[in-house]
């Protein structure tokens, strides 16, 4: 099928692939295809690494042996082709180590556990909306938002039960300050007091 059949006017899926394997991205930098484009996201302040460590610790304390945490670990949403780099995804890591050394592609999303956004002041409305839908639509079954700048304050939301319309059927949201369970195969209670900023 022609790119101009599928009412696409952006550069194809696989060139864009090529273009960001290729890149070479400044340290601390992230590449992501959105919209049939290529963005660079700036490094993240310290508070958001702070938040990303405390939330990589908690899941470490009951994380099953299979799996693993990676950061910065590009993950592909086929149904939409576009490829994120979360700040945190689990994942069985028996994929990881049966991934092509000698490629850098993405891996697949739909694959993923969890996967872990943490807003920065540039980037909050498109985790809260582009990414969220996204995910839903890879079948990601739990999504954690971590949003400092939410409207009602900061705020953590586990999403659950995606649908394929890019939705999810559930969401549980605490301000930082209050504690937020984590179901199996997780089984931990997230201490979002211990959050920085």
């Amino acid at each position: 099928m022609a790119e101009s059949d599928q009412g696409y006017e952006g550069p194809p899926w696989e060139y864009l692939l090529r273009t960001w394997q290729d890149l070479d991205v400044p340290e601390g930098w992230r590449a992501e295809v959105d919209e049939g484009q290529i963005v660079l996201v700036p490094p993240p302040h310290a508070h958001h690494n702070g938040i990303a460590a405390k939330v990589r610790r908690r899941l470490y304390a009951n994380l099953p042996e299979e799996l693993e945490i990676y950061q910065t670990l590009g993950v592909h949403v086929a149904p939409l082709d576009k490829l994120y780099v979360p700040d945190l995804v689990v994942m069985p890591a028996e994929l990881i180590e049966a991934a092509d050394p000698e490629s850098s592609d993405p891996m697949d999303a739909a694959e993923a556990l969890l996967i872990v956004e943490i807003t920065s002041k540039g980037n909050a409305r498109e985790d809260r909306t582009k990414k969220y839908r996204a995910y839903a639509r890879a079948g990601v079954p739990m999504y954690l938002l971590i949003d400092r700048f939410d409207t009602r304050g900061a705020m953590a939301t586990l999403f659950t039960e995606p649908n394929e319309d890019g939705t999810y059927k559930r969401s549980d949201a605490v301000p930082f300050g209050k504690p937020l369970p984590l179901p199996e195969p997780f089984g931990v209670t997230l201490l979002t007091a211990d959050f920085p900023g």
